[in-house]
């Protein structure tokens, strides 16, 4: 594309690419200055055009310019960005119909049932915390919403690739740093708000006002979708001017789910929607799983699919990598990885256990807390440990330059009766728990999901995963399978 027919009076100049990140490598690419929370891109302009940059959109005066490339000021470079990456890409968002589903808790989950119910009838791709997905494509997750340039080219890549819908994880910090604004959104859903990324934003009501600028801007022709039972379900979608629809189960809601019978491995209950109602039998387990099953249903039903064309799928989802995946290899012992880092999560998935497991049984919780983030949670957590569970084993969960010991002393302060130990290793903290389980037990692994990756103090660091390496050790240490050392 010619720079021309981005600005108005740019050279003649052929444009292969966007950035907003210096140090990728991008031929006859735009790089534009963001300024961030810790960085600011004009300080790396250099750099950028030694990896292509072949013009550069800035707003502060700058002091020395390369005669080589194009400079255009601009009063917003994001506001700028975002356009530019729309025109760019060919508007892809346009071209499909994109759900964008926003919440502390349940986005990936969500995003997720959303995809599985809706691609068996329309092609549909996914973005989010757990990967890129779209046709026989899947890559590694980039961040839960991507930036400017990577979320258009993605978008851009799916409608190349025959995919007429999206589900996209719209987290607080993309809607704060805007690398949502030229997105077309179609369905927008809530699930819910509780205690997370006040690191970022300060206060909860900071929290609730970037949550509220993603409905606030939906188009008069999108549909609003929010959970009436969380205390800001219905003050998040106040003056909305498209449609809003509503699910929950302890309120009236256009999609209820009521006569609710948690089992341990199923879910049955009667879905009231509008005139009718529906029993429903799925093998999701925990109620806050039914939160999200309402959320996903609501959202496929707005859109005209009908709810008796999917109802039989919801039997049987497969399970979500890392998102309450039961982990079964024979033993006689409950083994659940979930992705939960949040007080309201880590709770949920604790009063589920708490279901499931006999009350002479006990519930073995493995978790940590990420370091460098929200430091208030820790605590939090170390207080619905104590009040949910029977053994605690706090370990490592991204703990960057932290040490970790200290983290897993500061959720500590919040354990007043429950046994806990501490080890460093997380791999080594898994072993211990499978290690001292007994029959009926239930054992929680918390925090990292299908991550495979920890950060630590040099960064991204290879992790086997929570999942795989319960597998592993159930094999090796409850049936004596496998070999000393074999997948460390």
């Amino acid at each position: 594309m010619k720079l021309n027919s981005l600005f108005e009076n740019a050279p003649d100049l052929e444009i292969q690419g966007l950035m907003s990140d210096s140090r990728k490598k991008r031929p006859n690419s735009i790089f534009f200055c963001v300024k961030g929370m810790m960085n600011d891109g004009h300080r790396f302009i250099s750099q950028a055009i030694k990896n292509g940059a072949v013009c550069v959109v800035y707003s502060d005066p700058l002091e020395e310019m390369d005669s080589s490339v194009t400079y255009i000021r601009v009063k917003d470079v994001v506001k700028v960005y975002n356009q530019v990456a729309d025109i760019f890409y060919n508007s892809p968002s346009k071209k499909m119909v994109v759900f964008g589903v926003t919440g502390t808790n349940g986005k990936s989950s969500v995003t997720n049932l959303i995809k599985n119910l809706l691609n068996e009838k329309v092609p549909t791709g996914y973005i989010g915390t757990i990967s890129i997905e779209y046709g026989t494509v899947k890559l590694p997750p980039l961040l839960t919403t991507p930036e400017i340039d990577d979320l258009h080219g993605i978008l851009h890549d799916m409608v190349e690739a025959g995919m007429k819908a999206c589900t996209l994880e719209v987290s607080s910090i993309g809607i704060e740093q805007h690398r949502i604004d030229s997105i077309k959104f179609d369905v927008g859903v809530f699930t819910n708000l509780t205690h997370d990324h006040l690191d970022y934003h300060g206060t909860m009501e900071n929290y609730f006002a970037a949550k509220k600028s993603f409905f606030d801007h939906l188009p008069e022709e999108a549909i609003a979708i929010t959970n009436a039972d969380d205390p800001y379900g219905l003050a998040i979608v106040e003056g909305c001017k498209c449609k809003v629809l509503t699910y929950g189960i302890n309120k009236p809601a256009d999609y209820q789910a009521v006569d609710i019978q948690l089992q341990k491995d199923k879910t049955v209950f009667t879905l009231k929607c509008i005139d009718k109602e529906y029993r429903v039998e799925t093998n999701l387990v925990a109620l806050f799983n039914i939160y999200n099953l309402l959320a996903a249903i609501s959202a496929l039903h707005s859109k005209g699919i009908p709810i008796e064309s999917f109802l039989m799928k919801l039997n049987h989802f497969d399970q979500i990598e890392g998102r309450m995946e039961r982990i079964d290899v024979g033993q006689p012992f409950n083994v659940i990885v979930d992705f939960a880092h949040t007080p309201d999560g880590i709770k949920q998935v604790m009063e589920y256990a708490a279901r499931i497991t006999p009350k002479e049984n006990r519930i073995i919780a493995v978790f940590g807390s990420a370091g460098k983030r929200d430091f208030k949670k820790r605590p939090i957590f170390g207080e619905i440990a104590d009040k949910y569970c029977d053994m605690i084993i706090l370990t490592e969960d991204d703990p960057r330059d932290e040490n970790v010991y200290d983290i897993a002393q500061e959720i500590a302060e919040g354990i007043k009766k429950t046994n806990y130990i501490i080890i460093e290793r997380r791999f080594d903290a898994i072993r211990q728990a499978i290690e001292m389980a007994n029959e009926d037990d239930t054992i929680l692994i918390l925090g990292k999901g299908d991550e495979i990756f920890i950060y630590g103090e040099f960064g991204r660091e290879p992790y086997l995963g929570d999942h795989r390496i319960a597998k592993e050790m159930i094999k090796k240490y409850y049936f004596g399978e496998g070999e000393e050392n074999e997948i460390e």
